[in-house]
């Protein structure tokens, strides 16, 4: 077995090295003395003195060589353990000892205050992570639990030092942690049932993959949400079929007491004739509303197809009468669109156009505008803008006699529908305003 030389220490390097450089001194003193012809005991007692001397400058310069040295090490393995309160003593001379000693205690001044920011960091975290109302679960690249905060562990209805180190199919995650990304899942856990909204993102641990789940619980949100739909539906229904049966039900009484009565008047028939025909009308205002209705409520998903947006437009002002609309010819571009429904959208953008340049004789503009996913078509009028654009949306609200309210709401479910959106805003300067709606390119 071959044994390796065993190599000098640093200091002890250096130690050899001031022995080395001083042996041909003390040889040439030697010689001198024993030149001089001194006696025996003399040349012992001064050969003594100088392999003394030679010696305690060497220890002291292995001292002096291994003192910093072992600081160093010192304080770097404070710093490895986690200790950054261990601190070199400076000499005043800059020395490159001195300077490497300097900027080991400026590190573990600049390690601590890093440690203490950590700590705050971490400390408000975990505070928010406590406090917080959404569940957080991240698991390892082995799908097994490795944090969970405690709205998480509730959910789960166990603490959180029985649920770390679990899988995800044990737990019943499985499922939530394959779903898309925010998707909405309707799931039973052990602490709740309901309509989870479901995240995932990614992060490292460790130099690790690890994946952290968000669970939101939408079934109170959603209720409040379908609470307040419910109420705006109830009051506006209520509103509309009050000023239907109204006057149906006023009408119907004075009818009822006419033909009782013993003697009739002579122009009894035109009072009856009169009230049905009031009857009559109100009775088929409210079909008409009930109608709108059911149509915006039964609209059907579009079918897409690959649909040319030139052509379109053009066939959409032919169906109104010459001259009315002015087309402006843009970019010939595609849209993955229902052709029907995009139709019926603008014909009824238009037809609102229509109807506002009717009161003031201005004109209605069609021109569109792309950019490389989008096309904005804008339907410009020079009629009366916007009284009161907040209403605009509200289902069955309108300002024109005999308005149904639904038919920007049906625009707006239609652009919805294909990804796009439906604004209307009054025109800079004016009069009018102009309506837009943005869709995705093909």
């Amino acid at each position: 077995m071959k044994v390796r030389p065993r190599l000098l220490s640093h200091e002890n390097g250096l130690a050899l090295a001031v022995l080395a450089g001083a042996a041909p001194a003390v040889a040439a003193a030697v010689w001198l003395l024993h030149r001089a012809g001194l006696p025996g005991t003399a040349q012992l007692v001064m050969i003594a003195i100088l392999a003394g001397s030679c010696l305690s400058s060497a220890a002291w310069v292995r001292r002096r060589a291994a003192h910093p040295w072992r600081t160093m090490a010192s304080m770097l393995e404070s710093v490895r353990l986690g200790d950054y309160a261990v601190r070199a003593r400076i000499r005043g001379d800059r020395d490159p000892v001195s300077e490497a000693l300097t900027e080991l205690n400026r590190l573990g001044d600049a390690l601590r205050d890093r440690r203490l920011e950590t700590l705050e960091v971490n400390a408000l975290l975990q505070k928010v992570l406590e406090e917080i109302d959404v569940a957080l679960y991240a698991f390892d690249e082995a799908s097994n639990l490795r944090l969970v905060n405690p709205a998480g562990a509730r959910l789960l209805a166990e603490p959180a030092s029985a649920l770390t180190g679990r899988g995800a199919a044990e737990l019943g995650l499985r499922p939530l942690l394959e779903a898309g990304a925010a998707a909405v899942v309707e799931c039973a856990l052990p602490g709740a049932t309901a309509r989870w909204r479901v995240r995932h993102t990614t992060f490292r641990a460790s130099g690790r993959p690890h994946e952290l789940l968000v669970l939101s619980d939408l079934t109170r949100e959603l209720r409040e949400e379908e609470l307040q739909a419910w109420q705006r539906l109830v009051r506006v229904l209520g509103h509309e079929l009050n000023n239907s049966l109204t006057p149906i039900q006023s009408i119907a009484r004075s009818l009822d007491t006419l033909v009782r009565s013993d003697a009739l008047p002579p122009d009894w028939r035109d009072d009856v004739l009169q009230g049905l025909t009031v009857i009559a009308a109100r009775s088929d205002s409210l079909a008409r509303f009930v109608s709108s209705y059911a149509r915006l409520a039964r609209l059907p998903a579009p079918e897409r197809r690959r649909t040319e947006l030139e052509p379109l437009l053009r066939g959409v002002v032919g169906m109104f009468p010459s001259g009315r609309i002015e087309l402006v010819a843009g970019d010939n571009v595609a849209l993955n669109a229902d052709r029907d429904q995009i139709e019926q959208t603008l014909i009824n953008l238009i037809q609102n156009a229509l109807d506002s340049v009717g009161v003031t004789g201005g004109g209605v503009r069609l021109n569109w505008r792309s950019t490389r996913q989008w096309v904005e078509i804008h339907v410009e009028d020079e009629g009366t803008g916007l009284a009161n654009p907040a209403n605009l949306f509200v289902p069955f609200f309108t300002t024109r006699a005999g308005g149904s309210g639904v038919g920007l709401v049906l625009c707006r479910k239609i652009a919805e529908g294909h990804g796009g959106t439906v604004t209307l805003e009054n025109r800079v300067p004016g009069p009018g305003c102009i309506a837009t709606l943005r869709l995705p390119l093909a």
